[in-house]
C-alpha cells in the first residue's frame, strides 16, 4: 500500500477535515496579511514625503490607501477571528497542553489588534481634522503595531517548530514555563525578519502592479507615476534583502529541523555531496522521478562544501518524518516561492539598472507587464513559504513533542466537512465583497479625477473619502446647500496645499 494510504488509515477521522479547514483559513487570511502589515508603513513612506515636499498628488495617494487600508482590515479582523477560534475548536489538544508555554504570542497580536485599530481609526479620522504635522505623527505608531501583532504570530509558529522553554513532568505535561525562552526560540529571529520583509516586498509590488496596470492602460500622468514609484521602489530594495534573510532561515531549518530539510529538498539518504533537484517527485522508496538534478549542489548550498554532511529522510523513523507526498508537496512550494523570489530579483535589478543609468522609470511595457503580475506572483511566493513550513514538519504539529493527531478534535468528520464548507460559502461572499469595495473605490475615485480634469466642478453621486481639504475643518454648510464648489470631491484634495 502507498505511504500515503497508510497514514490517511492510521490517522483519526477528523484529521483530513481538521487540517483542510485550517489550511483553508489560513491561506485565505495570508492573502490579507501583507496589506496588514506592510501597507501602513508605506502610506506613511508617502504620506511623509507629501508633506515634506507639499506634493498634492502624493497626499491624495495618501489619503486613499488608507481607506484601503481600513478597509482591509475590517475584512482581516474576520478571517483572523475565524482563525483564532479555530485553534481552539480544531486542536484542544494543542492548547490545552501547550498553551500555557506558547499562548502568550496570540496575547500579544490581540493587544496589537487593538491598538491598531485604534490607530487606523485615528488617522483616518484625522485627515479633515487635525493640523498636517500632528496628524502624521500621530500615525507614526501605526506601522509599529503591525509589525508587533506579527511579533506575536511568529513567536507561537516559530515555538512550534523549535520548542523551548519549558520541562516535562512524568506525565508528560509542560512545568517550568521560561516565558523568555519560548518567545525567543532558535527559529524566531530568522523567521520574523524573513517574514516581515516578506510582507513588505509583497505589499509593494501588489500596490505598484495596479499602477502598473493603469500605465499600460495609458494612464501616464505624475499620479499613476508616483503611485507607482514609491511602492515598487521599497519592494525592489528589499528584494535582495530578502535573498539573504531566505537564505539565512534555510541554514537555520538544516541545523535546528534537519528533517524538515531533508523534506524540502527531498533527501532520503544522509550523505555528502547530495545532488539538488528542481522540482522532482520523490517516492516511498527514495527515488526521485522529473525535476532537474544538479550534481552534489545541495551539499554546496548547506555548508558551501559538497563534502557537507546532509541528513536524509530515513534518519528518523517513518512515523516521526513527512511523507514522500507531503516531502514533495514540501519540496515543489520551497522551490516556487524560491524561483519567485528569483524572477523578482531580477525584476528588481532592471528597475535599479535603468533609474541608475538614466534617472527615469523605465518605458519597456514588458516591465511594466512584469510588474503588473509581480503582486500576484509575491502572494504565490508567501503561500508557498506557509506551506513549506507547515507541510514538512509533519507530522509534528509541536516539533518532536506532539503529533498532528494527538491535537485533534474530537468532533466528528461530517460535522467538520459540514464546517468547511459554510466557511467556505462565508469567505467567498466576504472575499467578493472586498473585491467589490475595492472597484467601487477605484471606480469613483476614478470619475472624481476626471471630472477634475474636466473642470466640471459637478458634485460626485457618492461622496469620497478625500472630500474636502487634506487638513483642517471642513467648511460650513447651510442645512440643504450645496457644499462650494472649491471644497467638493477628492478634486480639491488634489488642488489644496496643506
Amino acid at each position: 500500500m502507498h505511504t500515503t494510504l497508510h497514514v490517511l488509515a492510521d490517522a483519526p477521522a477528523q484529521m483530513l477535515p481538521a487540517r483542510s479547514l485550517m489550511a483553508f483559513t489560513l491561506a485565505s487570511h495570508i492573502i490579507l496579511v501583507p496589506l496588514g502589515v506592510a501597507l501602513p508603513l508605506i502610506t506613511l513612506i508617502l504620506h511623509g514625503y507629501g508633506l515634506r515636499r507639499g506634493d498634492r498628488t502624493a497626499l491624495l495617494l495618501a489619503r486613499r490607501w488608507s481607506a484601503v487600508m481600513a478597509v482591509q482590515f475590517a475584512i482581516g479582523v474576520v478571517t483572523g477571528t475565524v482563525l483564532s477560534f479555530e485553534f481552539g475548536l480544531l486542536w484542544p489538544g494543542l492548547m490545552g497542553r501547550w498553551g500555557d508555554v506558547f499562548g502568550i504570542g496570540f496575547g500579544v497580536e490581540a493587544w496589537a489588534f487593538f491598538l491598531e485599530a485604534v490607530l487606523i481609526a485615528i488617522y483616518l479620522y484625522g485627515w479633515r481634522r487635525l493640523p498636517a504635522r500632528t496628524h502624521f505623527l500621530l500615525a507614526l505608531p501605526l506601522p509599529a503595531t503591525a509589525l508587533l501583532g506579527a511579533f506575536g504570530i511568529l513567536a507561537a509558529n516559530s515555538w512550534m517548530n523549535t520548542p523551548r522553554g519549558f520541562s516535562l513532568d512524568a506525565a508528560g505535561n509542560p512545568v517550568d514555563v521560561n516565558i523568555w525562552k519560548a518567545i525567543f526560540t532558535p527559529m524566531f529571529g530568522p523567521q520574523y525578519w524573513h517574514f516581515v520583509v516578506a510582507m513588505l516586498v509583497t505589499a509593494g509590488y501588489v500596490v505598484a502592479g495596479v499602477y502598473a496596470v493603469g500605465w499600460l492602460r495609458g494612464r501616464r500622468d505624475r499620479y499613476h507615476r508616483l503611485g507607482f514609484t514609491i511602492p515598487f521602489t521599497v519592494a525592489a530594495v528589499l528584494t535582495p534583502v530578502q535573498f539573504v534573510l531566505g537564505d539565512s532561515i534555510a541554514r537555520q531549518v538544516f541545523h535546528k529541523q534537519p528533517v524538515k530539510f531533508a523534506a524540502m529538498e527531498i533527501v532520503w539518504e544522509t550523505d555528502t555531496h547530495v545532488p539538488e533537484y528542481l522540482f522532482g517527485r520523490l517516492h516511498s522508496d527514495g527515488s526521485v522521478s522529473g525535476g532537474i538534478k544538479i550534481p552534489q549542489f545541495d551539499s554546496i548550498l548547506a555548508g558551501f562544501s559538497p563534502d557537507t554532511r546532509v541528513t536524509g529522510l530515513t534518519s528518523v523513523p517513518a512515523d516521526e518524518r513527512p511523507n514522500a507526498t507531503q516531502a514533495t508537496i514540501a519540496h515543489w512550494a520551497f522551490d516556487t516561492m524560491v524561483g519567485i523570489g528569483s524572477l523578482l530579483a531580477v525584476l528588481a535589478l532592471w528597475y535599479a539598472l535603468i533609474w541608475w543609468r538614466r534617472r527615469r522609470l523605465p518605458a519597456s511595457p514588458w516591465f511594466y507587464r512584469c510588474a503588473a503580475v509581480s503582486g500576484v506572483a509575491s502572494v504565490v511566493a508567501v503561500e508557498c513559504g506557509w506551506i513549506t513550513t507547515e507541510v514538512g514538519r509533519q507530522p509534528w504539529i509541536v516539533y518532536e513533542n506532539m503529533r498532528v493527531a494527538e491535537a485533534v478534535t474530537s468532533t466528528g468528520s461530517s460535522t467538520l466537512w459540514t464546517m468547511f464548507g459554510l466557511v467556505v460559502v462565508v469567505y467567498v461572499f466576504i472575499f467578493g465583497s472586498f473585491l467589490v469595495i475595492l472597484l467601487r473605490m477605484r471606480t469613483r475615485w476614478r470619475l472624481a479625477d476626471e471630472e477634475d480634469r474636466a473642470g466640471t466642478g459637478e458634485r460626485p453621486t457618492a461622496q469620497a473619502p478625500e472630500t474636502d481639504t487634506p487638513y483642517g475643518p471642513r467648511p460650513t454648510v447651510p442645512s440643504g446647500a450645496a457644499p462650494p464648489s472649491g471644497t467638493d470631491g477628492p478634486s480639491s484634495s488634489a488642488e489644496s496645499r496643506p
